[in-house]
């Protein structure tokens, strides 16, 4: 049994630090592409989603996508081949049946699901062809219920579930005088219909009996036996057949390979244990997950034919904002409205860029030429995705197609405009229960021109009071993240939707004097207001990179 075919799974993810457009046109877009495919495409988030996502996700009862940290393989996307195990106890035999049964050629052996060992045919070649002494059965610890049941015999009289620990096998061949010669206390007794040889061995106290060809034995050998617990077994075979199959009654313990083994969890990656797999020449490789537990086989060939995690990009195509790991995915598409990034590929893949305020003007154009229907679910998400981009479309970015989008989808939705904008805005900017950490990543975006690398924050308001309650919060926070993050700037915009202008925060090396540069202020300016600006993309980035390009 193959567990779950992983690899033609595809994530469809927005940037880190998620903002409403982020999420609302992955969720959207993965709809989309089940829709038109029938394959399995996923909505996933690369970050915590802030308030107002959330405020959007519960009006709509939409669950937020699962995190996805990052998108390097790991063992758990590989196809395991999930295998039912053995006891430790579990005869070499019945090991051998299971494996037939299974079409496999290696087998966990599981003490309460813990691996413990694993046997391969070639293990079990071996415990046939190699030669062993006559005490290997004690040696083992066979269990007398292997015996019987590998012999195809009944038990008589013992106990089924005892071992059998101290004595060697011999076969009684010979008349009673020569078998006390070769026979001692606990031996296991292989013989024939001959009640001479049955008593003698009895006499000698034995520790098990073999009685070939379903031969009787009497009650009064069997009350004797039972006296001095001695198992006695009867099996239809004769006596060579049972020579023959009696080794392999020992438990498969005796021949597994034990501990330490080369084991991988569920969570490695792929890369680390690259080096590891191709060092080792087995077949299969045993997979635990977190707790330790077995959970499967990966075989050399599914580990070296492994496809890696196929991933849709939307509203961003910077690696910086990408999600971890990125280099080791297969990109298949990018659905995005920002400028060119610097995001690579391996081949050509599926590249929509359009000069719109939103995202999610792109994904419903789609939908559209497609000709799926779009529900009101969906609808309202990507009608509050184009109200977050565009601030209600007083954006220098809304275009005129932005706003009769947002207008269409208000109405399959059954919103007001106005009334979603303000209840989004003020679920955003609210401070409540928030720390200033949480506060400056809630939409937060890091660039890199030549090499400089600088973060961009924004919070958009209604209010002003509220806006002067968040400078407070931050102002003093924002030295600590250009450290912790190995930033040279940190740029962050108090945007006032009202009056559509807003308050730039400068932190970092030049970062205020690049700012006066670029948009030809006083150098003695304290307080940095830009008029008339409120988007990041469109306004605040291009004009700063123009300056920085000129370094």
């Amino acid at each position: 049994m193959i567990m779950g075919k992983k690899t033609g799974k595809v994530y469809v993810v927005g940037h880190k630090n998620p903002d409403t457009d982020s999420i609302c046109s992955a969720i959207a877009y993965a709809n989309l592409k089940k829709q038109l495919t029938g394959s399995e495409y996923v909505a996933r988030r690369a970050g915590q989603i802030n308030e107002e996502t959330h405020y959007v996700l519960n009006r709509f009862k939409v669950d937020p996508p699962d995190l996805l940290s990052n998108v390097k393989l790991q063992v758990k996307d590989i196809d395991i081949h999930k295998i039912e195990g053995v006891e430790p106890n579990v005869s070499i035999k019945d090991t051998w049946e299971k494996m037939k049964e299974q079409h496999v050629k290696t087998l966990p052996i599981l003490k309460e699901e813990e691996l413990v060992g694993v046997i391969s045919t070639g293990d079990i070649a071996t415990s046939y062809m190699d030669v062993y002494d006559n005490c290997i059965l004690s040696t083992a610890k066979t269990q007398y219920r292997n015996i019987a049941k590998t012999l195809d015999g009944t038990l008589i009289c013992g106990n089924e579930h005892g071992y059998f620990t101290k004595g060697k096998v011999t076969i009684a061949a010979s008349s009673p005088e020569m078998m006390e010669e070769f026979i001692e206390k606990d031996d296991l007794v292989i013989l024939g219909n001959r009640y001479e040889s049955q008593a003698c061995a009895v006499d000698i106290d034995a520790g098990c009996l073999v009685v070939c060809q379903g031969a009787e034995v009497s009650k009064r050998l069997i009350k004797r036996a039972e006296e001095q617990s001695i198992v006695i077994i009867s099996t239809p075979h004769d006596t060579y057949t049972v020579a023959r199959l009696i080794n392999q009654s020992i438990p498969v313990k005796h021949f597994m390979t034990q501990a330490p083994l080369t084991a991988f969890r569920m969570t490695d990656y792929v890369e680390d244990i690259k080096e590891e797999m191709t060092k080792k020449k087995f077949r299969d490789f045993p997979i635990l997950d977190r707790h330790g537990r077995f959970k499967g086989f990966i075989s050399r060939r599914r580990f070296l034919d492994v496809s890696k995690k196929k991933v849709i990009l939307v509203d961003h195509n910077e690696k910086s904002q990408a999600v971890d790991g990125i280099d080791e995915a297969e990109i298949v598409e990018i659905i995005d409205h920002h400028r060119l990034g610097n995001i690579e590929t391996m081949g050509p893949v599926f590249f929509r860029n359009q000069p719109v305020g939103c995202t999610a003007t792109i994904v419903y154009q789609m939908y559209e030429e497609s000709g799926v229907k779009i529900t009101s679910t969906i609808a309202g998400l990507l009608c509050s995705a184009i109200i977050s981009d565009t601030l209600l479309f007083r954006s220098p970015t809304c275009t005129a197609v932005d706003e009769k989008i947002a207008k269409k989808l208000a109405k399959i939705a059954g919103i007001d405009l106005e009334q979603m904008a303000g209840e989004m805005f003020k679920a955003g900017s609210s401070l409540a229960g928030k720390s200033a950490q949480e506060i400056c990543f809630q939409d937060f975006k890091q660039f890199t021109v030549n090499d400089i690398v600088f973060g961009v924050g924004q919070i958009n308001s209604m209010n002003k009071e509220e806006l002067k309650e968040i400078k407070e919060v931050l102002r003093p926070h924002l030295s600590e993240v250009l450290k912790e993050n190995s930033l040279q700037m940190i740029y962050f915009m108090l945007t006032d939707i009202l009056d559509e202008s807003t308050e730039l925060l400068c932190v970092g090396n030049n970062a205020k004097e690049y700012i006066v540069d670029a948009f030809d202020l006083n150098e003695d300016t304290d307080k940095i207001v830009l008029k008339g600006v409120v988007s990041r993309k469109k306004q605040l980035i291009p004009t700063l990179v123009g300056v920085l390009q000129q370094e």
